[in-house]
């Protein structure tokens, strides 16, 4: 069993669409009994050039991970995950439910950069007659500062550059693969598809799942004397132990619940207009020859730069060994991008037409990706630049950093060395006669588990290999 199987979602998973099915009392009586809660939304996404009267969108979708402790069990802590159809249920019936379990002192809420959600949240319900919405979540404690206490590093010091996605989060500490492609999707559409379903329910839990690695830790450090494993009284002693330490609170001031003032964009996007250079053709179609190309001076090996808009797409083309980068900043300007695709010999890949007016500074190093799913932009770029894919290439490279592994499989000696104090990996691997690779870039350790062979199948899938 390799990592990723320790962490499956449990079933079934509970969707609540009205105050009167028997979802709904579950929810209420898991919500009573639990001591730990994973929060996420879900909402339409709004496109820029939409008419909307409302300076937020709707959340339509809540998604609750309940965790508790089960009496005269010795299996440790049970989860359940509950999806609340905020277009279903009344939303008048669930508002006090919500608030208290919110505000709630017995409670730990886990969340991964929740207060954009809240936000939302709290005016979703306020325009539907809940006043004031929610202005408070506590205890609470961000999954991002869980990571990085995992990872030995003060989450007050680290850089902007450093923040970490929850897909990278649950990759490094659960070995799951946690796929983003449904994030934009209509979240307003019903009913429900049951990958939207899935999806859903799996933000929420591996929060909990986060935390249960997190718990463990301190346990092992010595930083709390109790175990997840004994009596109720330790077991309560620990977790307010973690929240004197770790915890934390979310705060909603009435500014927060006002849009941002739309004056600096307005300044920026007048000033980007004022000062670009007339009449320059902008193509969304490859023009050709790549930097890379022989003809050209390049060394023949095909090099992108993924802008954030499509950051998936960069690990999707690591997945098939394609070398490709991510910009050097988490909020770059054009001129970066562009500067260091240039001197990187790269073509910078991006869903921002804006870009595109741009390309006169870097020539033929600039191509907007049509396709919305990384499955399909992945097939586009290999279409588009004639990229030769062979299954040896399959996951020959770091997803991580870019990084390519080491020519030769580590032995089960270096393998456990190299995973002291910097990746957390069940000792039973060890035992089970796996090969062990090691980026020699940011040293990730990998194995060829299911996680991987799963992987290997779905991008011969993707790329209609011939195995």
């Amino acid at each position: 069993m390799d990592l990723a199987q320790n962490h499956k979602l449990p079933s079934p998973i509970h969707i609540v669409t009205s105050c009167t099915c028997a979802e709904f009392t579950h929810l209420l009586q898991s919500l009573r009994q639990s001591t730990v809660v994973g929060l996420d939304a879900e909402w339409k996404p709004r496109r820029s050039s939409q008419p909307d009267s409302s300076p937020f969108p709707a959340v339509t979708l809540l998604q609750i991970a309940c965790q508790f402790q089960v009496e005269n069990s010795d299996e440790g802590p049970k989860s359940e995950v509950f999806l609340v159809d905020l277009l279903g249920v009344p939303l008048g019936d669930v508002y006090q439910p919500i608030k208290e379990m919110f505000e709630s002192e017995n409670i730990i809420k886990l969340g991964f950069r929740f207060k954009q959600d809240l936000v939302f949240l709290s005016h979703t319900f306020s325009t539907q007659g809940c006043e004031p919405g929610f202005d408070l979540v506590a205890p609470f404690l961000d999954i991002t500062n869980i990571y990085f206490r995992l990872k030995n590093q003060n989450s007050a010091k680290r850089c902007s550059k450093d923040t970490k996605s929850l897909a990278t989060v649950c990759e490094e500490l659960l070995g799951i693969s946690l796929s983003k492609e449904l994030q934009c999707s209509d979240w307003s559409s019903r009913p429900l598809s049951e990958e939207q379903i899935q999806y859903a329910a799996a933000d929420a839990f591996y929060l909990l799942e986060i935390f249960s690695v997190f718990q463990q830790n301190i346990v092992n450090k010595g930083e709390c004397a109790a175990s997840v494993s004994v009596g109720d009284d330790d077991h309560c002693r620990m977790m307010q132990s973690i929240l004197t330490d770790f915890g934390d609170k979310i705060v909603l001031k009435e500014s927060d619940k006002v849009p941002k003032n739309t004056k600096k964009k307005v300044k920026q996007r007048k000033s980007i207009n004022g000062n670009k250079k007339e009449n320059v053709e902008v193509s969304t179609e490859w023009q050709g020859p790549a930097p890379w190309e022989l003809s050209v001076g390049g060394d023949g090996f095909p090099k992108f730069l993924c802008d954030v808009m499509i950051e998936g797409l960069a690990k999707h083309l690591r997945c098939v060994g394609i070398d490709a980068a991510l910009p050097s900043s988490k909020k770059p300007e054009p001129r970066e991008l562009l500067s260091q695709a240039y001197k990187e010999k790269r073509v910078l890949l991006t869903r921002d037409v804006k870009l595109l007016r741009y390309q006169y500074l870097a020539e033929n190093q600039v191509y907007k990706v049509k396709s919305l799913l990384k499955n399909d932009q992945l097939v586009e770029v290999i279409e588009t630049f004639k990229l030769s894919i062979s299954e040896d290439q399959l996951m020959s490279r770091c997803t991580k950093c870019n990084g390519s592994f080491i020519q030769k499989p580590l032995t089960i000696e270096e393998a456990v060395e190299a995973s002291k104090g910097f990746q957390v990996i069940p000792s039973c691997l060890f035992d089970k006669n796996l090969e062990f690779w090691k980026c020699t870039t940011c040293h990730q350790l990998y194995w060829e588990g299911t996680q991987y062979r799963h992987a290997v199948d779905k991008f011969v899938s993707i790329c209609k290999l011939t195995v």
